[in-house]
């Protein structure tokens, strides 16, 4: 066998050092090693979900840590998935077929592997904007999430 061939080999056998990484952005104050789980009420509206959410795009996650609800911290955690991941249908199904936003969910819980602390948020018009966006949807009764 030549080294190419071996090489090739090798490296259908061995683990890749390197995963997706995927973030979580909440107001809670989680430590490394904590885990995410289902159960949580979400970001957007006042129902306790059936699934985690994650994004693999920090945009995404900072959005989410600036809606969430309470009065902590927005924080982003790098987090790893413990179970499968399907993309996230309310995000992909209805507003951004193809997943561009990289927007993830799963019944699984996911690990905290660290802290994301250096990051710029949306300007304040933004978020306004965004949030006064949902309560229209929610006085329609179509702020719905499919979980």
């Amino acid at each position: 066998m030549d080294n190419q061939n071996k090489d090739q080999n090798q490296e259908n056998i061995l683990p890749s050092p390197f995963a997706q990484t995927y973030f979580h952005g909440t107001k809670a104050d989680l430590q490394i090693g904590d885990f995410i789980k289902i159960g949580y009420t979400s970001n957007f509206i006042d129902k306790k979900l059936k699934h985690v959410y994650v994004s693999a795009t920090l945009h995404a996650a900072i959005l989410a840590a600036e809606l969430a609800q309470g009065e902590g911290k927005e924080r982003i955690y790098l987090v790893e998935p413990t179970g499968e991941l399907e993309d996230d249908p309310n995000v992909t199904d209805k507003k951004f077929p193809g997943n561009p936003t990289k927007s993830y969910r799963s019944i699984h819980p996911f690990k905290v592997i660290a802290e994301v602390s250096n990051w710029n948020g949306h300007s304040e018009e933004f978020i306004n904007e965004f949030k006064t966006g949902l309560a229209k949807l929610t006085e329609q009764g179509i702020n719905v999430i499919i979980d």
